[in-house]
């Protein structure tokens, strides 16, 4: 059991964050493989994506720890949405935070090698670890992130709902996780362990996370007293599936095109599952100011919305972007 006591001061700095980042999202992913708490909704994902572990990845696996704690991602490389952000942030960890991180991985006998190198910072080292993150995003993450994002972004919208509605106190009674119980000043979620955690006027930073187990998990840094913990909440309502053929692989359609522009029309496809103005600019091959403009003439269109979420800003397409481009097939398709 899970207990976390919070004071006035707690539930008046308790958040709720958009994501936990990229990066961490990747390497859970690769814990969430094999793991037997694994959600049923990570099924369909899992037998997707079981066979795609190869060489390149071997990296990242060799930090899977034998028992106990593993890696955390988020002292690594941060929370940030785009992976090259975080790759940088992995290239340009600072000595002592890299060996403290790595210390207390209890590392598979034939991986320990490999880790020394890394703990000590070895340039060649940190690129290979880069490099696997980046191979297994490609494999096992993107396909499936038009969905996940989804999740993310509704679970997050609906949690930011009810903080309005009736403050923290009715957030922490709704947060929709089985086991999970709202006691004040006590929250109380089923664990591995029994587990005892005073907030202290931290706060706590709610999280959506998509690849994750059924229940809730908690991260903290026990030598960083300043920054608040993360408690982990399952946004998956259904079963994670790749994103297939969709609109976004096509291209614009000719209606579409025709009537905003072809790079604009692909701006807005680029939206229906929620993007990041960076996302936008590689989708369209367009420079990030030039993304940045063509959503901001959407938004003044009332095709988007956009939202500003911790250091990035969140494009969604609105109710009538998405009826423009349902007449345009309907059109085109003639039924």
């Amino acid at each position: 059991m899970l207990r976390i006591h919070f004071t006035s001061e707690d539930l008046r700095r308790t958040r709720v964050a958009a994501t936990i980042g990229v990066a961490a999202e990747t390497y859970h992913s690769l814990e969430m493989l094999n793991n037997s708490r694994n959600s049923s909704l990570l099924d369909t994902w899992r037998l997707s994506v079981a066979g795609r572990l190869g060489p390149r990845s071997r990296a990242l696996t060799s930090l899977l720890p034998m028992r106990g704690p593993g890696l955390d991602p988020l002292a690594l490389m941060g929370d940030p949405p785009d992976l090259g952000q975080a790759m940088d942030n992995l290239l340009s960890i600072a000595g002592p935070r890299l060996r403290r991180e790595l210390d207390g991985i209890d590392f598979q006998p034939e991986h320990v090698p490999w880790a020394r190198r890394l703990r000590d910072g070895e340039r060649e080292a940190l690129q290979e670890l880069a490099d696997a993150l980046g191979t297994w995003h490609r494999l096992a993450v993107k396909p499936f992130w038009g969905r996940g994002r989804s999740a993310l972004v509704a679970l997050s919208a609906h949690y930011a709902d009810l903080v309005v509605e009736g403050g923290v106190d009715l957030l922490l009674r709704s947060l929709m996780v089985p086991g999970v119980r709202w006691c004040p000043p006590v929250l109380e979620a089923p664990y591995p362990r029994r587990t005892e955690v005073r907030l202290r006027g931290r706060g706590l930073d709610i999280t959506p996370v998509v690849f994750s187990p059924h229940g809730v998990s908690f991260l903290w840094d026990p030598l960083d007293t300043a920054r608040p913990p993360r408690l982990l909440v399952p946004a998956l309502r259904e079963p994670l599936a790749d994103d297939g053929v969709s609109v976004l692989d096509g291209g614009a359609d000719p209606g579409m095109a025709s009537l905003v522009g072809r790079t604009r029309a692909a701006a807005l496809l680029a939206t229906t599952r929620g993007c990041t103005t960076t996302e936008m600019a590689q989708r369209l091959g367009v420079s990030a100011a030039a993304a940045s403009q063509h959503a901001r003439v959407l938004r003044d269109t009332a095709l988007i919305t956009t939202t500003r979420r911790g250091g990035f800003a969140l494009h969604l397409i609105t109710p009538l972007g998405s009826a423009l481009l349902k007449a345009q097939r309907f059109n085109q398709d003639g039924v």
